[in-house]
Formats: structure tokens, sequence, C-alpha cells
């Protein structure tokens, strides 16, 4: 079964389509992962990475990645290439800000990715200091829904405290990100109000793709119906407008999206600003704590194309990510035969597996019972 997709939403994805191939084509380097960690403080149900406490990988020294940037900074303006701190959980790293002020000091603008369980208002105010420009923060549902998700029972009040320090952090941008499972798929009106509450202005709503732990908890997949639900709900919050009590409306009070997880038919440019496209190695490169140099973060099968302690990164990037940037030889199985290729190129990379089988569709999703 397939949708007829809607003769304006075609026009867009066509013109979207002319734009992603030149953007291939060019490969410009705009974003840049440093999974500068992989210890975490928390035990999540859906973690890609099972990270723990201890890593058996140790954190990354920053010199070496430094390293990095300065093998960046060759070729590109440091000021357009934006790097994310992600980790397991970057908190955990005492030097962080001292790693975030070295790479804003070699003219990089960046952010990081937590679950806000350590964040306090003075290492916020030192994160600043430090040139932080944005925050990615989890919250995957309401008080007990959270809370089992991140494996902590102090997790939901200690991310709720969190978020009401960026609200009040007027230099930085953040959202908010959840995970949505079927624990907590009843409950997106009464977050969406809770966040609204607080202040938060973007919000971005995911789903658990099946690696590491998130690959053996039924729990954590939505069915068919449950996605579709998911779709209506983003769709229909944004078309909403609030009102004052004398009826005049005010505009939307919180911009929803859902994430950059695949073609998602007539729901393109309904549930997200642009249409979907897998920027993964075309413009978003990333350093694994060992070292590995990938494409985006959350990309956890094997699709390496070097390390930075063999290889230099710029060359890299310009030379390797073939596997990124043709995609051909994704048009296998049911993406063999799929009337969309045109504008979905086989996905998301990090729904394949190592010998690039999809592990999941959300087109398909959309259009089965």
């Amino acid at each position: 079964m397939s949708e007829r997709i809607d003769i304006r939403k075609r026009l867009g994805l066509e013109l979207q389509r002319s734009i992603h191939k030149r953007l291939i084509e060019e490969h410009p380097l705009y974003q840049l992962f440093w999974e500068c960690t992989l210890r975490c403080n928390l035990h999540c149900q859906h973690c890609g990475s099972d990270c723990k406490t201890s890593a058996s990988t140790p954190d990354m020294p920053l010199d070496d990645f430094l390293r990095v940037l300065d093998s960046i900074s060759r070729q590109y303006d440091p000021h357009k290439v934006f790097v994310i701190i992600t980790g397991g959980e970057p908190l955990m790293r005492q030097d962080l800000e001292l790693c975030g002020r070295k790479i804003y000091d070699k003219g990089f603008p960046w952010g990081m990715v937590t679950n806000g369980f350590a964040l306090t208002g003075e290492r916020l105010r030192g994160l600043v200091e430090a040139g932080l420009h944005t925050v990615s923060i989890s919250l995957d549902g309401m008080e007990e829904a959270h809370n089992w998700m991140r494996g902590s029972q102090e997790s939901f009040q200690r991310v709720s405290e969190a978020i009401d320090l960026m609200v009040k952090e007027k230099s930085i941008l953040f959202d908010v990100v959840t995970c949505v499972t079927e624990k907590n798929i009843d409950q997106l009106d009464n977050l969406r109000d809770f966040l609204v509450h607080k202040g938060v202005r973007r919000w971005r709503l995911l789903t658990v793709f099946p690696v590491g732990r998130g690959a053996t908890n039924r729990h954590l997949q939505l069915s068919h119906a449950q996605f579709r639900q998911l779709m209506e709900f983003i769709k229909k919050s944004n078309i909403a407008q609030t009102h004052t009590p004398s009826g005049q409306a005010t505009g939307k009070d919180i911009q929803i999206e859902y994430g950059c997880e695949g073609f998602l038919g007539n729901y393109e440019f309904d549930v997200r600003n642009d249409a979907f496209f897998c920027k993964a190695g075309i413009t978003v490169g990333s350093v694994l704590a060992d070292g590995s140099i990938a494409a985006c973060a959350s990309i956890r099968s094997d699709y390496n194309q070097g390390n930075i302690y063999c290889d230099d990164f710029l060359e890299v990037w310009e030379n390797r990510y073939s596997v990124y940037r043709e995609r051909k030889w994704m048009k296998q199985g049911e993406c063999g035969e799929c009337k969309v290729w045109r504008y979905c190129h086989g996905g998301a990379l990090h729904l394949r597996d190592d010998k690039g089988n999809m592990l999941a569709c959300n087109y398909l999703r959309i259009n089965k019972n």
C-alpha cells in the first residue's frame, strides 16, 4: 500500500530535491558532533550506546579533538561549522567548560546534548561564559514515564529544574527532546501544556530506533496506529492557535517538530519545517570517543570512514564518505520497489544495520494497518 502524495507537497519535495542534490555534490561541513565521553549518570531504557558510569572507552583528551578542529580550519571558516558536544553525558566531564572555551577560542560556535541531570545554575553560567550557544535537553514524558525511561526516580525533577534554568538564560537557544514510546504516547497533550507553562518554545519529538538497549524492549516501540497518532498530534498542534480570554489569536505557543527519522509522505512540511533529508556524511560529521570518523552521532552501525589517530579528518571528509553520498546501495529489499525513493533515498542511515538492512521505515508505518 502507498499513499498518493498531494500535488502541492510534490512541488515542495521537487524543490527540496534539487537543493539536496547540490548539497550532496558540494558536501559542505556544517555540523560536527564530538562524542566527548561514553560515561553517563543515568541508565536509560533506550540507550543506543549502552553507556555506563564507567565506560570501557576513556574520555577523548581535549587536545586530540582540537587537532581535528585545526584540520577543519585549513579549508572551512570555523564560524560556519557548529560543534555539538554529545556523549554519553557531556556533563560527566569536569573539564567541559574548558573544552567549550578552547573550542570557542578557535572560532567554532558550540552546543551540547544533555539529559540535564547534573545541570546546575553554576555549571550553566560557566558553560555560557565558555561560549555555549545551544542546548538540547531530554524529557521523556510526565514524571512516572520519564523516570522509568531514565532509570532514576530523581530524573524528572532534575530535568524540570534544568529547563527552568535555560528558560531564564536568554543568551542560548534550546529545545526539549522527547522520545515517544508506548509509555508516553497518550501524555503528549499534557506534556505540551507542561512545557508551554514553563516557557519552552521548541520541542522535538523522536521515536526510539531498535539498536542498543532499545532493540529488545517492546514498550519502547510504537504500533503503526500509534505512529500515525504521533504525526496527527504534531500536525494538529502546529495548526492550532492559542487565544486570549477575549478570543484574540496570539499565535503558536510552542514550535513542535518530528526528528529527521525518515520520509513521511503527506506529513512532510506539516510535522517538520523542511522535507526529509538525511544529512549524515553530507553536511554532518562526527568524531566518536574512540577517535572514529563518522557522520551523524545517532548512527550505531559501522559506517566509520577512518580514525583521527591515523587519518587527517579533513582529508577523510573530502575524499571518503561515499557510503553516505552515493546511496544507490540502499535500493534493495522493500526500498528496491518503493515509489517514493526519489524523495527518500533509503531513509535515515541510523535506521540501517551493519549490512545495510533497513531496521525501520516510517513511510511504511504510516501506510500499513
